[in-house]
C-alpha cells in the first residue's frame, strides 16, 4: 500500500513583452489563461515553465524571477509561478491552445473567466516578494 503523499506540481509563466502586454492562450478546457503545465519527472520547475510556454505558444522565454506558489490543498496541486519575457519564436497553436495573443493587463484580466487565473496574474505583477497562497475550495 502506497501511503506517500502525492502532489501535482504545475509550472506557469506570466510573460510580459516590451509593451507590458501579457501572453495568453485560449484552450479548450478553461478558456483564456497563462501558459502552464505539469512538471515532468527529472525536470526543474523553471525549465517546465519555459517548456510549457514554448509547447503551448511557440514563444521562447527567459525567466526573470520566481513569483510564488498557489497551493490547492484539497486537490493536492501546487502551482508555481514565474515572471518571464519573450526572447524569440513565433506563435504556434497546439491541442492546448487554439488561440494565442498578447493583451494589455486590463484586457487580459477581462478575458480570463477563472478567478484563480486572474489572482495568479495579479500576484505576479503586483508583488515584488515571493508569495505562498493556500486554499481549499
Amino acid at each position: 500500500m502506497d501511503n506517500f503523499p502525492k502532489q501535482i506540481v504545475v509550472a506557469a509563466a506570466v510573460v510580459l513583452n516590451h509593451k507590458n502586454e501579457i501572453l495568453l492562450i485560449h484552450g479548450p478546457k478553461r478558456g483564456w489563461e497563462i501558459p502552464a503545465g505539469r512538471v515532468e519527472k527529472g525536470e526543474s520547475i523553471s525549465s517546465a515553465a519555459v517548456r510549457e510556454t514554448k509547447e503551448e505558444t511557440g514563444i521562447d522565454i527567459e525567466i526573470m524571477r520566481f513569483c510564488g506558489i498557489f497551493q490547492h490543498v484539497r486537490e493536492s496541486v501546487c502551482s508555481t509561478l514565474f515572471l518571464g519575457r519573450p526572447t524569440g519564436g513565433v506563435f504556434k497553436t497546439s491541442t492546448e491552445s487554439h488561440e494565442i495573443g498578447y493583451f494589455s493587463i486590463e484586457e487580459a484580466l477581462n478575458k480570463i473567466t477563472w478567478k484563480g487565473f486572474k489572482e495568479q496574474i495579479e500576484y505576479c505583477i503586483n508583488r515584488q516578494e515571493p508569495f505562498f497562497i493556500e486554499f481549499n475550495n
